[in-house]
């Protein structure tokens, strides 16, 4: 048996271009020989990377390249590489031309949801199951992965386990039985199946007939077995090589004894004992006089990554060169959103260079995300090469929010968020159906939230004055079907995958455009288009499910499925993930995201097997994916050009930095170089600058002075309240005729129950305002039915409000008919009343509507507000913030309410309706009433007086005792800016 062949580029070289110099040397530059050549590499990224290499050094000339290939995504046509396959060996030997096929994903993932269904006995839903058949699918290939035979679950002692595993282990059990029927059936294999039959035919095939050319397998570190055992075969051909990425060469027989799975070698160094030589025979790839030394980087970090029973007093600080830490930045930033600034502001100032590139690499998405973001301020678009998760563009959030707002019965939020999405046009000219939209939105679906369905709105509808019946038919139309189908308890996947696309497109056509054309247009299209075709395909598998599951089951396929740029936004920047990083290099390597739980990640739990049973089944614990991080990590520690940067608190929280920088900044501290290590603060610092004003004005409240004829010159008295209290609001509201907009869904507030509760005691109070009927409470009820009627579209009105008025009522008719015995009469309810001042820019006009005035014993007048809210004090009323009752009782005096009374005002009471634990309260002014009213009417003619002139400013919040009040207008005065006294939003 030969000798195995392996060589090795240190980390921090270049690998794809110390690669193709190497390759071209071996060649002779012969185009010939070099087209002769085959490579095969980790991915078909990694075989871009090379195609580039050689693109580079042939300085953009005709060039035919070697035979790149992927060991990730072999296929048939790609394993006739030297030899055709043997047609003549059975299916099941390695050569064999006859490998079946690999099951499309889906498929298999709706299988397993149907065997994980019926194993629980439907107890759980098609969406849960979905989920855990995507991790039982990786499961299924990590087995396949590392050769384990599912009959080892019979080596399993499940009373060795927690009961909950047992009842895992007894489905795994039947999965060994039932999975390989369906797949049989199926004519189908699993994916990870049928890659290690090809990698082991490949190398059958290899063995057999050794190929005359060269085979070099370039950059795999062999920890699939399959990949291993191919890596084992071309090591041994005449004209076969394995080149390592980043093998360590300092390393010794100790330290080789002492790796752990998390040390970026151990994958390395257990192919080497798999091909059966030592770390000694692995040479320096010698085709390039590049990478020929190993660097004081690789230096730095063998020591730092040293496994920790070889460390201790035997480490010599004069190991480590100052050299080391040339050209490396450490950059902490507070959170993520000042790490992708620093981060962006390197890139961007990379392309200061001509032809100088850089690249991101973290496995953190939301990072990524925000690096791209932060970029556009320099009118740079930037792709992360990891792709955009399908859910997240155009196409498959239409596809998610059209479902939704079906499934959610036309909500109010569901319903605007589809129809509001870009690729909605309903049928017409896109800015009518915008416009028409927008005015549905205006007229029913702020506040309370309508009646469910499309029957709801157009209820809600019918009471106002806007024709909006054209929008609400065209979706009765295209959603129909679709309703209709998520309603059925039981229906094919294959019907709900169709109903939903009609609507979808229904729902994205225009006047000019079919909806198809433009939801399926572009990349994400594309994908969108593919993975509803292989949905539909595959939908057979999971058999009839309860319809209302659906939207859940479709956006727990949805989630694996990722687009991805075909071609580069920008040619010298990158965003690169760790897969997509390995093997390539730019002149400013960036590490972001160096966070425990991030890189490396966290290592998440088996839903299907516990630790112990990993172990004891044979398949490696979620540490060896440590290994693999950490050696990504080494490869791009080395460049020579490196920054390091993570977020000191991440959504809110303190976050660990990477075990890798925490070992690192140790054995540098040991060494003596903490100063050299000193953190860049340049980059925060020009950061911060990007956003930070040369000079900072502190932003002062604002003071509106409108033109004295445009101000009001009538007002009611709760509104003369609000003129005390906040003046701004008056400005706003009445002179800018700005109104308040309510929520979407909103719960019923304060508002809409003293509205309901006035109206009902009212209509009680003036039907009865002689005498009392008979059966009182019976009668206030029936009224409060009525009242609640017109509100039926809002359930949620009579859901919160009506429990509490039946407790009102019952005290209400307590206190009426007590009040009514001790000699009180009524005399007017819900009364409109008004009087004038006159001031200097004129008459001031004040309007009131006095809930109710009675007679009193005396045969004087009482006046009655009904609060259902929090009441003001008399104090309030005393010192004038809150005039409402005694503006009323000048009304009542001077006639103004047209009752014909010559009386005074004797009484001014509160009566609070809470209609809680106490229901109701009586709340009497104490004080002289005609003094109060006195000095409220002074204090109003002094106000009208003042706001006569021009230069007196419509203050916000100018009273301290509702200074901590939020006031509608609020965010419109900038109160929290100017509040601070910071200029900013703290």
């Amino acid at each position: 048996m030969a000798t195995p062949t392996v060589y090795s580029i240190p980390a921090g070289a270049p690998f794809v271009d110390v690669l193709a110099t190497g390759i071209r040397t071996l060649t002779k530059n012969d185009p010939h020989a070099l087209a002769q050549v085959t490579v095969l590499l980790p991915t078909r990224r990694a075989c871009r990377a090379l195609s580039d290499a050689f693109l580079r050094q042939s300085t953009g000339q005709a060039l035919l390249l070697p035979r790149l290939r992927p060991l990730g995504d072999l296929d048939e046509d790609e394993l006739a590489l030297s030899q055709p396959l043997d047609e003549s060996l059975p299916s099941s030997m390695p050569g064999s031309l006859s490998i079946p096929p690999a099951i499309s994903g889906i498929r298999r993932r709706l299988l397993l949801a149907r065997l994980v269904m019926a194993f629980s006995g439907n107890d759980i839903t098609a969406d849960q199951a979905s989920w855990l058949a995507a991790e039982l699918g990786k499961l299924l290939d990590q087995t396949h992965t590392e050769q384990i035979s599912f009959e080892k679950l019979a080596d399993l002692v499940p009373e060795q386990f927690a009961e909950h595993w047992q009842i895992t282990l007894s489905f795994l059990e039947l999965l060994t039985q039932e999975w390989p029927k369906i797949l049989e059936e199926e004519g189908c294999i699993d994916p990870a199946d049928r890659r290690n039959r090809l990698l082991a035919s490949q190398a059958e095939l290899w063995q057999r007939e050794p190929p005359q050319d060269w085979v070099i397998v370039a950059g795999s570190t062999g920890t699939i077995p399959a990949t291993a055992d191919l890596l084992n075969v071309v090591a041994q051909l005449p004209k076969g090589m394995v080149v390592l990425p980043g093998f360590d060469s300092a390393l010794s027989d100790e330290t080789i004894t002492a790796l752990e799975p998390t040390h970026p070698q151990f994958g390395m160094t257990q192919l080497l004992h798999r091909l059966g030589i030592d770390a000694a025979s692995v040479q320096m790839w010698p085709h390039s006089d590049t990478g020929q030394t190993i660097s004081p980087r690789s230096s730095l970090l063998h020591e730092a990554l040293k496994p920790a029973k070889l460390t201790g007093p035997r480490f010599d600080p004069r190991a480590i060169s100052a050299d080391a830490l040339d050209h490396l930045t450490r950059i902490n930033c507070s959170t993520p959103q000042e790490e992708a600034s620093v981060i962006a502001l390197a890139m961007r100032e990379t392309l200061e260079t001509p032809g100088k590139t850089a690249a991101l690499i973290t496995p953190d998405r939301s990072l990524a995300r925000r690096v791209a973001t932060a970029l556009k301020r320099w009118e740079i678009d930037i792709d992360d090469s990891a792709g955009v998760p399908l859910s997240q563009t155009p196409a498959g959030a239409f596809l998610r929010l059209s479902a939704r707002m079906v499934a959610d019965n036309m909500a109010p939020v569901a319903l605007l968020a589809a129809l509001k999405h870009p690729l909605a046009g309903g049928g017409r000219i896109t800015s009518n159906f915008r416009q028409s939209v927008r005015l549905l939105e205006r007229t029913i679906l702020h506040g309370p939230r309508p009646a469910t369905g499309l029957a709801g709105l157009k209820d809600a509808l019918s009471s106002k004055k806007q024709n909006l019946n054209p929008l609400l038919d065209y979706l009765e139309i295209a959603t129909q079907a679709f309703s209709d189908a998520l309603a059925h308890p039981s229906i094919a996947l294959r019907d709900l995958v169709s109903c939903h696309v009609q609507m979808a497109e229904a729902l994205a056509a225009t006047d000019s455009k079919p909806g198809a054309e433009r939801l399926w247009a572009g990349e994400a299209g594309e994908t969108a288009a593919g993975f509803i075709a292989e949905l539909a395909e595959a939908a057979d598998a999971l058999g009839a499910l309860d319809g209302t599951t659906y939207p859940a089951l479709f956006d727990a396929l949805l989630s694996g499925a990722v687009v991805r740029p075909r071609f580069g936004k920008n040619p010298r920047l990158f965003i690169w993930g760790l897969m997509e990083a390995r093997l390539q290099n730019a002149d400013l390597m960036i590490l972001g995201g160096l966070n425990e739980g991030t890189w490396p990640p966290e290592s998440r739990a088996n839903p299907w097997m516990s630790r112990p049973m990993l172990n004891d089944f044979g398949l490696p614990l979620p540490e060896r994916r440590i290994g693999l991080t950490a050696h990504d990590f080494a490869q791009a520690f080395c460049s020579p050009n490196i920054i390091l940067s993570r977020a000191e608190r991440v959504d809110g929280a303190p976050s660990m930095p990477a075990r890798w920088l925490l070992r690192l900044e140790n054995l540098i501290e040991a060494a003596g170089l903490t100063e050299k290590l000193t953190q860049q603060s340049s980059w925060l610092s020009w950061s911060q600058a990007l956003d930070t004003p040369t000079q900072v004005i502190p932003l002062k409240p604002p003071k509106p002075t409108p033109p004295v004829d445009v101000r009001p010159r009538e007002m009611s008295v709760s509104r003369i309240e609000t003129w005390i209290r906040d003046p701004y609001s008056i400005y706003a509201r009445n002179i800018l005729n700005l109104k308040l907009l309510a929520q979407l869904e909103e719960d019923p507030g304060a508002r809409d129950r003293g509205i309901i509760i006035h109206d009902i005691l009212d209509r009680f109070t003036q039907t009865y305002q002689d005498a009392l009927p008979d059966h009182p409470l019976d009668e206030l009820i029936t009224i409060g039915q009525k009242t609640f009627e017109p509100f039926a579209p809002w359930p949620n009105i009579k859901a919160f409000w009506w429990p509490r008025f039946e407790i009102i009522a019952a005290w209400f008719i307590d206190h009426e008919i007590k009040r009514r015995a001790a000699g009180y009469a009524v005399l007017a309810a819900e009364s409109k009343g008004q009087f004038s001042l006159d001031g200097p820019a004129g008459a001031f006009t004040v309007t009131a509507r006095a809930d109710r005035i009675d007679q009193t014993p005396n045969n004087g007048m009482a006046i009655l507000d009904y609060k259902t809210g929090q009441p003001p004090t008399e104090k309030q009323a005393e010192s004038g913030l809150a005039p409402q009752l005694p503006l009323e009782a000048v009304i009542a005096e001077q006639d103004g309410f047209k009752i014909g009374s010559d009386r005074d005002v004797e009484e001014l009471t509160i009566v609070q309706l809470s209609g809680g634990r106490n229901p109701g309260k009586v709340i009497p002014f104490k004080n002289d009433i005609q003094e109060l009213m006195a000095k409220t009417y002074t204090g109003l003619q002094t106000r009208i007086a003042a706001f006569d002139r021009a230069e007196t400013p419509y203050l916000s919040r100018p009273t301290p005792m509702f200074i901590n009040r939020v006031g509608d207008y609020d965010h419109l005065a900038r109160v929290k800016e100017w509040s601070s006294g910071s200029g900013d939003d703290s």
